[in-house]
């Protein structure tokens, strides 16, 4: 259950309520007669800083945390315990909220909006099922908008103050990596689908040698583009057993397949003799292991149209450049003299090792077709008149590079929950509370 927060930014309309009103609030019930009494419907609770919380806004969140922990099955605390940790979580929004303002924090509609839908997807609705499903139940739907508002604002306060503390160093990397948690964790994981079939002690060599023989005709099949399911599904003179194995760890499969597996392509199968039988294994899936990426090492010369030189001319040089390489001018001295690329013209070209991606379009496809040590023809991007040479090709493994990033991560989660707790507490401390 979402609840709107009660923050009160300067241009709210209750920040213009005279100060002893919002203490009060209190409205006359019964202006006929002059011997009424004044009835108090709210009552501030605490004041924050700039801002104050209202004994119905800390009414409204207690009972939404008592609802949420009912719907969890979690034991619920002692009424004061409860209402205690509630107003303390109230105090710390507030402060949050305030610092949001300060900093002029502001998540914008559209922004919200796809946030309002994510939240929906995580519940299995579309936006306006959600909608119909908070208003179904009782609760405002454009409070919940405010609210998740006000959750995001917080969370990027909270990040911009406590992602600056933390520090991760190649040791803490290298120390985790050594520990039994590092490498479980950067352990590839398999999607595996088997299919077995089974050999008993007593079947003769010629029995057994006929169902290995039948396992080789299916994975012919299968290695010729028949899908793995079907293949085993409809055998028909013998009858596979197994299933999809789910995703695990390398160290989790069974131990006869621990060594093809790795070696084995994403859609790829093998077989695999055991005591049991001939298993058929496909490997559906795969996370981590080694990842290869083919690597170009490539130099190139822009020539930029410009004022002095217009488009057709700036064509013509590039093309009269690659006449000249061809012709045995050196490429680097011609890119130091030519190329309007500042990046690279006094490494005589050189753009190193690059990715896939990594370049613009027009530069990818030439970069693609090109042999190694060609130089193209002229070609057009979006930032002039290029040519370029292949100097060479590569597969490297980036799987030591993601295994690191991945640790990284995992070790930055961790610290960034303690340097949470140690900002909330000095906000905390820092800011003035009145409790009433």
């Amino acid at each position: 259950m979402i609840q709107a927060r009660a923050y009160v930014s300067p241009f709210h309309p209750r920040s213009f309520m005279p100060f002893w009103l919002a203490l009060a609030a209190v409205i006359w019930m019964s202006p006929a007669t002059i011997s009424a009494q004044p009835q108090v419907l709210d009552q501030v609770v605490a004041i924050v800083d700039d801002d104050i919380i209202l004994a119905s806004e800390l009414r409204e969140r207690v009972e939404s945390v008592r609802a949420n922990l009912e719907s969890r099955a979690v034991d619920i605390p002692a009424e004061d315990v409860l209402v205690r940790e509630t107003l303390d979580r109230l105090i710390l929004d507030s402060i949050q909220l305030q610092l949001a303002d300060r900093y002029g924090v502001r998540i914008p509609d559209p922004q919200l909006d796809e946030s309002m839908t994510r939240l929906a997807a995580q519940n299995g609705m579309t936006l306006q099922q959600f909608r119909k499903a908070l208003e179904g139940s009782g609760q405002s739907y454009a409070a919940a908008r405010e609210a998740l508002r006000d959750d995001l604002a917080i969370q990027r306060v909270q990040q911009g103050n406590v992602m600056r503390n933390i520090k991760i160093s190649e040791q803490e990397i290298d120390n985790f990596l050594g520990t039994e948690e590092g490498e479980a964790m950067t352990q590839p994981e398999y999607r595996l689908i088997q299919a077995l079939l089974a050999t008993s002690r007593g079947e003769s060599s010629e029995q057994v040698a006929t169902k290995e023989a039948y396992v080789d005709q299916m994975l012919a099949e299968i290695q010729s583009g028949a899908p793995f399911e079907e293949v085993v599904s409809e055998a028909g003179a013998f009858t596979f057993t197994g299933g999809d194995l789910g995703w695990r760890k390398l160290g989790d499969l069974p131990s006869m397949f621990r060594e093809v597996v790795p070696t084995l392509s994403n859609g790829e199968t093998t077989k695999v003799r055991s005591t049991s039988g001939f298993h058929l294994v496909y490997l559906a899936d795969a996370v981590g292991g080694e990842r290869l990426v083919k690597q170009t090492d490539v130099r190139h010369i822009l020539i930029k149209p410009t004022e002095v030189i217009n488009e057709e001319a700036a064509e013509q040089l590039a093309g009269d450049l690659v006449e000249r390489v061809r012709g045995g001018e050196d490429f680097g001295a011609l890119a130091r003299q030519y190329s309007d690329d500042i990046g690279s013209a006094a490494e005589g070209g050189e753009l190193g090792w690059t990715n896939p991606g990594q370049m613009v379009p027009e530069f990818e496809a030439a970069m693609a077709s090109a042999a190694e040590g060609e130089v193209t023809e002229p070609f057009h991007s979006e930032f002039g008149w290029h040519i370029l040479e292949v100097l060479a090709r590569r597969n490297k493994d980036f799987s030591q590079e993601i295994q690191r990033n991945q640790v990284a991560n995992y070790i930055r989660e961790q610290k960034y929950q303690e340097e949470l707790d140690a900002w909330l507490r000095e906000i905390r401390e820092e800011a003035f509370v009145d409790i009433k």
